[in-house]
């Protein structure tokens, strides 16, 4: 079987937003999970029968088996799903409140662990698919200012990890991907947040501030050449 089904969270912008068109470009069908329908507006309108957006919020782990539910409604199967929904925060441990921390998990862990396990079933069923877990170079190093979000990726790669094992026997592949600096919205105002700052770390984290402010369109990595990259694509067909 040569055209697959994907499941993207965070099709709006960045990794998300390429992958989906790069997919699309091979012939297949995606179904971006977003929380604004309109932010894909132009892509659905450009592949109407292949694209479908519908509204989702990465951290409502009770709507993740409708997302599921309408892939297959649509398009009879699901092949890939790719958790990329996401965003940075620094601060100092200290100054990261509850709150704060508890949503990263939701966003970056708990929210993906709700749609893999309602993706699972089908895959199980049709003996294949591939879950693309978008981590970070944060999910395996930290440094200071980075805590919660280092804690949140590091989570879902020891999360993924053991699912690897347990899945690879009904013909189910798992991919940690760990992008480094790329030209995506990540260090947007709005995608980026920072904690409260604080006098006893002024010194320490404001150089990691600047860099990450300063990096902003600028950064080393393309995430279209990434999308389109033929060694992730052959990974892809072997693996759904």
């Amino acid at each position: 079987m040569t055209t697959k089904t994907w499941i993207i969270t965070g099709v709006s912008q960045g990794f998300g937003r390429e992958l989906a068109l790069s997919a699309l470009r091979s012939g297949d069908a995606v179904v971006a999970a977003v929380r604004r329908p309109e932010s894909v507006a132009d892509i659905a309108s450009a592949n109407p029968d292949r694209f479908s957006a519908v509204t989702f919020d990465v951290r409502d782990t009770a709507a993740a088996p409708g997302v599921v539910e309408y892939a297959l409604e649509r398009f009879g199967r699901i092949d890939v799903l790719v958790n990329n929904a996401g965003r940075g925060m620094v601060g100092a441990a200290e100054m990261v409140d509850d709150s704060t921390l508890r949503d990263l998990m939701e966003l970056h862990l708990i929210g993906p662990a709700a749609l893999v396990r309602a993706v699972l079933p089908s895959m199980r069923v049709q003996g294949s698919g591939t879950i693309v877990q978008m981590s970070s170079q944060g999910g395996r190093m930290s440094f200071p200012g980075v805590g919660a979000y280092s804690a949140s990726k590091f989570a879902l790669e020891g999360w993924s990890e053991a699912l690897a094992g347990e899945v690879a026997q009904f013909g189910v592949r798992v991919m940690i991907v760990e992008p480094s600096r790329f030209r995506t919205a990540f260090n947007t105002p709005g995608v980026l947040s920072f904690a409260e700052s604080s006098s006893e770390y002024r010194d320490l984290l404001d150089p990691v501030l600047r860099d990450m402010a300063a990096a902003d369109g600028v950064q080393e990595g393309d995430p279209e050449k990434a999308s389109n990259d033929q060694n992730l694509w052959m990974v892809l067909g072997e693996a759904a």
